[in-house]
């Protein structure tokens, strides 16, 4: 996959692009599904397929309070893209002259005049353009007179439920780690890097590696059931994500104990899938009876853990169809 991050690294025409604009929040089925369609058109009429997105969200600049916190960092997102099996993805920076930018002008100097267009495909919602002036029938209207072709989505579906990166959303926000694979495609994942922490977990019995990640959306306060690679280890794991109350108010940490392992990994780098919330934070009385709750916790999570395996992008690549893999 070529990767466009200014829109200025454009200095050559692609042979007839084949052209989906989104956020792509998350890289569900849902997209999967758009990406799967973009690629099928492309390939009909030997073009490109292309995957135009912003970089930060827009609602980050235009609405910060409001803006969506995102269930992949960029990274992440550009990774899941690749494994898409798109030919090309460009990151455009979305700043404030962009935002001014008429629909009219959008459509003019970047979908036209920057990537050549051939043919867009968008969701049967998309607006866009300063006070998202451009609508379904606007981009006909400039289809039919600078020579693209429309092709609009329904939303993709399974069984009633919407794809959708804000129910997804919701449901990362309420714990619902195992609800949430059926509409994202995967487990849940964030990746962080283990930095020193207060050391409460190994004298308690169970040492834990505190995690700093740059992943916004997290799930709430509580225990869960994690699978952790380290390396090309799969390891099994209990995360707490929380403010440890039992010690008093603290700052929001992320501290994974994994199981029947042992070593230093400071300065490492852990990914954790999430599989099951085992229960919510909460203040115990006395250490002790913290110490009796975190062995019921490793022992519930062995259950759920044993035999479990992950399920990420790579189990449902079918990139094989592609005349050009």
């Amino acid at each position: 996959m070529e990767l466009i991050r200014n829109l200025e690294q454009i200095n050559r025409p692609w042979p007839a692009p084949v052209v989906t604009i989104g956020n792509f929040d998350g890289v569900h089925l849902g997209h999967r599904e758009i990406f799967r369609r973009l690629i099928s058109e492309a390939d009909k009429i030997g073009g490109t397929s292309v995957v135009l997105t912003f970089v930060p969200h827009p609602r980050k600049l235009l609405d910060p309070q409001r803006a969506p916190l995102q269930i992949n960092t960029y990274t992440e997102k550009e990774r899941l893209i690749a494994a898409s099996c798109v030919d090309v993805l460009i990151c455009a920076p979305f700043t404030r002259e962009m935002a001014d930018y008429s629909a009219e002008r959008f459509v003019d100097e970047i979908l036209v005049g920057r990537i050549g267009v051939r043919r867009l495909i968008v969701g049967y919602d998309y607006a866009f353009g300063k006070g998202r002036q451009g609508d379904i029938d606007f981009l006909r209207r400039k289809g039919a007179q600078s020579g693209f072709d429309v092709t609009v989505l329904s939303p993709v579906s399974q069984h009633g439920e919407i794809y959708s990166s804000t129910r997804i959303r919701e449901m990362i926000l309420q714990g619902r780690m195992e609800d949430v694979v059926p509409l994202l495609g995967r487990h849940f994942t964030l990746q962080g890097e283990v930095v020193h922490g207060s050391k409460r977990g190994k004298k308690l019995g169970f040492p834990t590696a505190n995690l700093a990640t740059e992943k916004e959306l997290l799930p709430p306060a509580g225990v869960y059931a994690v699978k952790v690679r380290h390396g090309e280890k799969i390891l099994d794991g209990v995360v707490n994500i929380g403010f440890n109350p039992t010690f008093g108010p603290g700052k929001l940490s992320l501290e994974v104990h994994l199981l029947d392992f042992q070593g230093e990994i400071y300065g490492e780098t852990l990914r954790l899938y999430f599989l099951s919330r085992l229960r919510e934070e909460k203040r115990f009385p006395s250490v002790e009876t913290l110490v009796e709750a975190i062995g019921e916790d490793v022992r519930q999570a062995r259950g759920i853990l044993a035999g479990a395996q992950i399920r990420e992008y790579r189990d449902y690549l079918d990139c094989g169809y592609k005349k050009h893999p």
